[in-house]
């Protein structure tokens, strides 16, 4: 009895301390933090469509950044100035080099709700090319009820591509804690062209 006591308190206490060894944690979800300002040429009902300055702020969560392509959902609030603001909920299917804030694209598609003028809803889209550094540029558009129709296109910066998802550039810039598995490739100032 002793014998069996013995190898359960030393099975034990490998067990509790595998548990305790301290190891790099990393995040499994891809995460979006985006905010930038471009120009919309925007109509509803019979009016012409009229250039206006936007400004557009995306927030969201994906599948895991490891994976060749990534799958999410976003949050898009997209103020038109003088005017007002569209809330959409989008898909996004995202390339790993995007993520990795390298080179990228993603593709954005939902529907929207219009909370000025007429408050229609309807389906509304983006292409977003991801270039190094979090910066990205966005090809947007929508169309819905009260015959809406807008286009145009947005630039800013993706502040957790910059930052947690950045695998470009590490040799000069150091990413302490990346949020997913960085590889050797991507520590040069070109980093990998990995779309």
């Amino acid at each position: 009895m002793r014998l069996v006591t013995k190898c359960f308190s030393i099975a034990l206490a490998g067990f509790l301390a595998t548990l305790a060894a301290e190891k790099p944690a990393r995040a499994d979800a891809s995460a979006w933090a985006f905010a930038g300002a471009g120009a919309l040429a925007s109509k509803e009902g019979t009016q012409a469509l009229t250039p206006r300055a936007a400004l557009s702020f995306d927030f969201g969560v994906g599948t895991t950044p490891d994976g060749p392509v990534i799958f999410g959902g976003l949050g898009r609030l997209t103020t038109v100035i003088d005017v007002g603001t569209d809330a959409a909920l989008l898909a996004r299917l995202a390339t790993h080099g995007f993520q990795a804030g390298s080179f990228g694209v993603a593709f954005d598609v939902g529907g929207y709700q219009r909370l000025w003028g007429a408050w229609g809803r309807g389906v509304t889209g983006g292409l977003t090319l991801g270039l190094p550094l979090g910066f990205q540029i966005s090809v947007q558009g929508l169309y819905g009820t009260q015959d809406a129709l807008a286009f145009g296109a947005v630039a800013g910066i993706d502040f957790l591509r910059l930052t947690v998802y950045r695998q470009f550039m590490t040799n000069r810039w150091p990413n302490p804690y990346p949020a997913h598995e960085v590889t050797p490739a991507s520590a040069g100032l070109a980093g990998p062209i990995r779309f």
